[in-house]
């Protein structure tokens, strides 16, 4: 790809791109939420047409009108937002749009023959075929966005976040299907913010940054973590968490959780959260920690257990109750379960305090705009006009507008389920800040990462999770990283 241009109204999203990609390499692409990634792989899948440049592919020029003018060149893609049918089966899935057939028949056995084939490659074979992909984990539908883009024989896969909803083991069967693909000479466009995966599964790496390619062809295990950070974001970033502040002894418990349990899920979670902490739950994906907030929440009904905010005891299966409360949740898949994304900025931070703004039955349009602009400019959410469609900010900004939504409405208790999930390494420090900010004011906040060194330099307590069972719990300053791990997978091990 050779000086990409493409222009939005009122945007140039990409500035004179260029990047080139070897056959059996792994290329990271790196930048900063709104560098310009996403457009520049809509460019290269066919889903935008440039406005200036070209693409070649084996010195061939070609223009890729449509998507499926990239598939048929090998190009597929894997998006960090899954484009799956929920309520298609694994292998519908998995062969949507090029499934096996003759004389205008389907033929089923070959299709289920190929998908098994493809999951057991994946190290994943044990994925029913049969089962809606919608009733899957999240970890599983990535499985099956991964199993669809080989099922095309691409030539040159771009992942996009492949990681982020994987837990440690799943990462490393990740990686040696990547290394299989490469063996292979397929060439792979590895975008992620979790810099210490470049330096495993990399070989070169493009920096964008505010549309414009910035470096290129950087050796990804020899250039310094800080020359990444400063490419991307123009300054110097350090890997530091926000200095702990000291809760007092005679700070109120504002959460209290009392045998909560949820079959199949998690059992017997006891823990309180006093006014200014963080607590931090750590495990593998399915350890329960996202059942837990949700149930906490009221989003799911406990079997057994109480939950109480102040003294108060919460209706069990009753978000409304929790929230009357206090109690905010910023849950794991922000687009699909905390945004209205075709709702302007300023809706999505007033949805929860609507009667505030309520006179007579209608809604005052002008307080709300006025109240969502002071947070978006305490929080710097960019760009700053409250009238924009929350779609079109980044994966940053978009959780900064979460966040504001429960500052608006001044929650008790906050639980942050994966805060800074697609998150750049400028927006990361930020998000970091705010959280301690907000405990610092009197916020009982409950935070869950699949990143265990976020959750051991974020929070005050941990607790961590094995198989829905809290198998520790301490001070985090007391623990680290190779013992959560080795806690966390003894019963994976076994």
């Amino acid at each position: 790809m050779t000086g990409i241009v493409k222009q939005f109204p009122g945007v140039r999203a990409l500035d004179g791109v260029d990047l080139d990609v070897r056959a059996g390499e792994v290329h990271c692409l790196l930048g900063q939420n709104g560098a310009g990634k996403s457009t520049l792989i809509r460019v290269l899948t066919g889903a935008h047409q440039p406005d200036a440049g070209s693409i070649a592919i084996n010195d061939e020029p070609v223009r890729l009108n449509t998507p499926t003018a990239a598939i048929e060149r090998g190009i597929a893609a894997i998006y960090q937002e899954l484009d799956l049918v929920p309520e298609l089966t694994v292998a519908e899935n998995i062969f949507l749009g090029h499934e096996p057939s003759s004389f205008g028949f389907s033929r089923r056995h070959e299709a289920n023959t190929r998908a098994r084939e493809i999951l057991e490659g994946l190290g994943h074979g044990e994925i029913p075929l049969h089962r809606p992909v919608g009733s899957l984990p999240a970890a599983g539908q990535q499985v099956v966005s991964m199993a669809r883009a080989l099922s095309r024989d691409a030539r040159l896969i771009v992942m996009d976040e492949p990681s982020a909803v994987l837990d440690p083991e799943e990462v490393a069967n990740l990686f040696r299907v990547i290394s299989g693909l490469t063996a292979r000479g397929v060439a792979v466009v590895y975008i992620s913010h979790r810099l210490e995966e470049i330096r495993e599964i990399g070989d070169r790496v493009t920096v964008l940054k505010d549309g414009a390619t910035v470096a290129t062809g950087l050796d990804a295990r020899e250039t310094p973590t800080q020359e990444l950070i400063r490419l991307m974001t123009g300054r110097s970033i350090e890997y530091v968490f926000p200095p702990r502040e000291e809760i007092l002894t005679t700070a109120p418990t504002v959460l209290a959780v009392e045998g909560l349990s949820r079959a199949g899920e998690f059992a017997e979670l006891s823990f309180e959260v006093r006014a200014g902490e963080i607590l931090g739950l750590a495990g593998l994906v399915g350890s329960g920690r996202s059942e837990i907030l949700e149930t906490v929440y009221g989003a799911r009904r406990a079997t057994t257990g109480v939950v109480r905010v102040d003294g108060r005891e919460l209706k069990p299966g009753r978000v409304q109750s929790a929230v009357r409360a206090g109690v905010g949740l910023a849950p794991e898949e922000r687009k699909s379960q905390a945004l209205l994304l075709d709702e302007a900025v300023y809706k999505n931070i007033t949805v929860s305090t609507m009667g505030r703004f309520a006179r007579g039955g209608l809604l005052n349009g002008a307080a709300e705009r006025a109240a969502a602009a002071k947070l978006v400019e305490a929080l710097d959410v960019r760009p700053k006009g409250v009238e924009r469609p929350v779609r079109n900010l980044s994966g940053g900004n978009q959780q900064k507008v979460v966040l504001a939504r429960w500052l608006l409405r001044e929650c008790r208790v906050l639980l942050l389920d994966e805060p800074t999930r697609g998150v750049d390494v400028g927006a990361r420090s930020e998000i970091y800040a705010l959280v301690r900010k907000l405990a610092a004011s009197g916020v009982a906040i409950v935070l869950v990462s699949s990143e265990v060194e976020e959750v051991l330099g974020l929070a005050d307590r941990v607790i961590v999770l094995r198989e829905g069972r809290a198998v520790h719990t301490g001070p985090a300053e007391e623990i680290d990283e190779h013992r959560v791990l080795d806690l966390v997978m003894e019963g994976a091990t076994r």
